[in-house]
């Protein structure tokens, strides 16, 4: 993308053994680069890692994947495709940011994206949105990308939720100028 004023590397991590299969994955961070284009941010790299773990480690669960990320270095941000939650309530999808971290410090800058997440490139796009800009803000307007349900037809964002995607993202490492 020509016009990008950002660079965003991503890590994604998914278990061996899991149903995600790489062709998935890949797909859904393509249709995401695309979305994230919007607001000047390209997607420079993204890095699969198969994880060799036990069978616990495959389900997002707050203090499980707290003690994953504590013996495991992970670049950040990171997507991790599980095979489901076990976090109540259960999302399809959930991130963790900075301001949403201080509990769990281990998780921040994480996206954790559960085996048959409904429009899965907009959850994907919409929680690393969230990461990006460090908010948990969802719009009420049609079409957005961060109304709280997704949708293949909510792929817009304003100019000021990509402002501060773009700061925050930088002033936090996540983002390369």
């Amino acid at each position: 993308m020509n016009d990008a004023s950002h660079e965003l590397r991503l890590t994604l991590y998914t278990f061996h053994g899991t149903r995600w299969s790489h062709e998935q994955i890949s797909a859904a961070v393509r249709h995401a680069a695309g979305l994230l284009g919007q607001c000047r941010v390209a997607l420079t790299r993204a890095e699969l890692h198969v994880v060799e773990a036990p069978r616990r480690f495959h389900f997002y669960s707050t203090p499980v994947s707290r003690e994953l990320l504590k013996r495991m270095p992970v670049a950040k941000p990171a997507l991790f495709f599980v095979e489901d939650t076990l976090n109540r309530p259960a999302y399809d999808a959930e991130a963790i940011g900075r301001g949403n971290s201080a509990s769990r410090p281990e998780l921040a800058d994480t996206v954790w994206i559960a085996y048959g997440a409904r429009d899965l490139p907009q959850a994907l796009t919409h929680e690393l949105v969230h990461v990006l800009a460090d908010s948990g803000d969802h719009s009420e307007e049609p079409e957005n990308l961060m109304r709280a349900e997704t949708s293949p037809r909510n792929t817009r964002l304003t100019a000021a939720q990509c402002k501060r995607m773009r700061e925050r993202g930088e002033a936090n490492g996540l983002l390369r100028r």
